[in-house]
């Protein structure tokens, strides 16, 4: 018996190492490193260039033709210095594109500016031939084929009947070995004959029925106290906005777009004009082929914008009809505005903020670790009460709502008038939803 059971460890070791082997082999066939010039190209230089394409400033495409690599080295990392020295051919591209001046990079040595030269010339890589658009081309660069997948599950699905001829094989041999010593063996009883004959015996079956009641009981308890509740409610949105993106990797401060929510009750969805402030530039040609974004391209059509003449035609726009994710019955009264600036401090503290995030992770959750939006907190009454149970709010410092809380106490102490309009009673929102 142990030398069957040392056979089938080494079996199993055999077969887990080729597995991983297999696994290994297609992750390091499919890996490719970007190149460094195209790295720092979309760093640096994508939000006003494109390589076939005018954005903020001309097609890239052919520079090295057009202008020297000597005038290029200058001109890339500090062309405001170039243009300042009297340089012609530097003055003459600077009017020629509308007098904008293009950002400096004292970063970018003459090594690194010969890499996004490089990448210039040799463009984008094109999508292989049978993929669907640009997106497919990029799946496929990036991440695992659907062929390596297939391969790696079919060899999961024959370890596993290997496996179980093994220990189908092991049962066997097991038996003989007993009767070769002879022990004598007991027949299995079949698994249909003992569940019968567990199933007549009475307390077997209240035993069973008992806990079948517990179980649909405390299903249907948490049924219907769960009603109504949204916590991870994650609707497809007409456009594929990625929070972690923007807010994450991009830094974009959340008053950027929600300005609402610092001055008011509402948080507000931005207008596309706030999104055209960055996509009018930014178009992510360089993941689509030299295309634009689908994604940008919804924004332009809503509001009637032609990139190629960079005008809008108001006849041809339409409404983005956004999905809410965040949904207060109409009973329940929230003010932003009376969360994020009165009470900020307070809520920092107690939700144990760091002073690098906004005081809106407190309700919303890590939004810049989000692809897509979701309701992170239940929002529901005990919720919010639980919170307005814990949090302090005596250490308040340089609080105008609260000076003036404590400025009424005083006069009620004294006896002198109140009005309601000392205590905020002249507040829109007050009356106003």
């Amino acid at each position: 018996m142990r030398d069957i059971s040392m056979i089938l460890k080494s079996v199993w070791k055999s077969l887990f190492v080729f597995s991983a082997i297999s696994v290994i082999a297609v992750s390091t066939v499919n890996a490719q490193d970007a190149k460094e010039g195209r790295t720092l190209f979309r760093a640096k230089c994508s939000s006003c260039h494109a390589l076939d394409a005018k954005l903020v400033g001309p097609a890239l495409t052919g520079v090295t033709d057009r202008h020297s690599e000597e005038f290029l080295l200058k001109w890339i990392p500090n062309s405001q210095a170039l243009i300042a020295s009297g340089n012609p051919e530097a003055v003459k591209l600077f009017n020629d594109n509308g007098k904008v001046a293009m950002t400096s990079f004292p970063e970018l040595d003459e090594t690194k500016v010969k890499d996004i030269l490089a990448y210039i010339q040799e463009g984008e890589p094109k999508p292989a031939a049978g993929t669907e658009g640009a997106a497919g081309a990029s799946a496929k660069d990036e991440g695992t084929s659907g062929l390596s997948i297939a391969g790696i599950v079919a060899i999961v699905a024959i370890a596993i009947v290997i496996l179980v001829i093994l220990g189908r094989a092991s049962k066997l041999l097991e038996r003989l070995i007993l009767q070769k010593q002879g022990i004598e063996i007991e027949e299995d009883v079949p698994l249909n004959v003992g569940i019968r004959k567990m199933f007549k015996n009475k307390k077997f079956v209240m035993f069973f029925i008992l806990c079948l009641i517990i179980a649909l009981g405390s299903f249907g308890w948490m049924g219907m106290w769960n009603t109504g509740v949204h916590t991870g409610y994650q609707p497809v949105q007409p456009i594929k906005f990625s929070h972690e993106l923007h807010a994450g990797i991009n830094q974009i401060d959340c008053q950027y777009c929600h300005n609402g929510a610092f001055k008011s009750k509402n948080a507000t969805i931005p207008s596309l004009n706030v999104c055209m402030n960055c996509h009018k530039a930014v178009q992510a040609r360089d993941k689509y082929d030299g295309e634009i974004s689908p994604e940008i391209k919804k924004i332009y059509n809503a509001l009637g914008y032609d990139p190629e003449t960079q005008k809008y035609d108001e006849s041809k726009s339409k409404p983005m009809e956004w999905v809410r994710v965040h949904n207060l019955p109409d009973f329940a009264y929230f003010n932003h505005s009376q969360h994020v600036v009165v009470a900020e401090d307070a809520i920092r503290k107690a939700k144990g903020l760091q002073p690098n995030e906004p005081v809106c992770f407190a309700c919303h959750g890590p939004v810049n670790t989000m692809e897509e939006i979701y309701q992170y907190s239940p929002l529901t009454m005990k919720w919010c009460i639980n919170c307005h149970k814990e949090t302090d709010i005596s250490g308040q410092k340089n609080n105008a709502f609260y000076a003036k809380v404590i400025e009424a106490h005083e006069k009620i102490k004294k006896g002198e008038k109140i009005t309601p309009a000392l205590l905020g009673g002249l507040e829109c929102g007050k009356c106003h939803y």
